[in-house]
């Protein structure tokens, strides 16, 4: 399991400890130290002193080179990026069949409110999953002030990462709104934000897999314009982001903008240009048919 030293991941790892034997299963933790602040890597070996007395094992204490701004991904993409390698390497080290992470229902609805505040469609307000490949997330209906109960009942000590308190992130700005919105719209609001999120994660579930069956119709190469138009726009914007990603595109770095350019070529044809998307892709219509690739780099 992952374990950052916070109150959701050490009630987790509690959690973790007291059920694991009992199913006839091993579990161990893994804490990253970012080195982003001073004092990380302390935190990050109290953190590991804690998952080693309730006995966990194996406990590893990752150190990580965060990405540059050069990437175009902001501060949290770039350190959760360099997390999930770390998570990745010691998984496969070890022989781990899953990562249990600490993500909370209070995560799920400052989830939801970012996808609000961004207006990026279904696939954003989803929120997380509980289960994606190996990573599981078995707190997600629990709320934050139960994993910080449990942690004072369990007499463990818990790190508050300074930056959970910086307005400079989204996260701390829609974690900030979650008590208002408790008061304002009246309790258990967090919780429909939260139960939002899985509604619309089937949805956008439904949506994606036509989408995916569409493009496979579509085949290699160029496709004709008067086919995608001929799309629903909820399938042809996901196709167009398929293509996208098909090209080079990262997913992360793919904004509705782009989408929204791309629709253009068959929504609102002129005569217009080639389309520049991340990564060194390019989008284009010539004779009636599109084709999105990459670039070539001339050195």
């Amino acid at each position: 399991m992952a374990c950052s030293g916070g109150a959701d991941s050490l009630a987790l790892a509690a959690a973790v400890a007291f059920e694991a034997p009992r199913a006839g299963l091993s579990a161990g933790a893994v804490i990253v130290d970012h080195a982003l602040q001073e004092g990380s890597l302390a935190a990050a070996e109290r953190a590991a002193d804690q998952c080693r007395c309730l006995g966990l094992d194996p406990v590893v204490v990752v150190g990580v080179q965060v990405g540059s701004s050069a990437s175009g991904s902001g501060p949290e993409s770039r350190a959760r990026d360099a997390r999930y390698s770390a998570f990745e390497d010691v998984s496969e080290r070890v022989g781990a069949v899953a990562v249990l992470l600490g993500h909370t229902r209070d995560d799920q609805a400052e989830q939801v409110l970012l996808g609000l505040a961004r207006g990026s469609g279904a696939r954003s307000l989803s929120g997380m999953p509980a289960r994606r490949g190996p990573y599981v997330r078995p707190l997600l209906k629990v709320a934050r002030a139960t994993t910080v109960a449990a942690c004072e009942a369990a007499g463990l000590t818990v790190w508050v990462d300074p930056q959970n308190s910086d307005p400079a992130y989204g996260r701390v700005r829609a974690r900030a709104l979650l008590p208002i919105l408790e008061t304002e719209l009246g309790p258990g609001s967090v919780a429909a934000l939260a139960r939002s999120a899985d509604l619309l994660r089937e949805d956008a579930d439904a949506l994606d897999d036509l989408a995916v069956r569409a493009r496979c119709e579509l085949g290699p190469g160029q496709i004709e314009a008067a086919v995608l138009l001929r799309l629903p726009r909820a399938i042809r914007t996901r196709v167009w982001r398929l293509l996208a990603m098909e090209a080079g595109c990262s997913p992360g770095a793919l904004i509705s903008s782009h989408i929204d350019s791309l629709d253009t070529l068959v929504t609102s044809w002129r005569g217009q240009g080639p389309i520049d998307l991340p990564g060194h892709v390019q989008a284009r219509r010539s004779d009636g048919r599109v084709l999105v690739s990459a670039i070539r780099q001339v050195e």
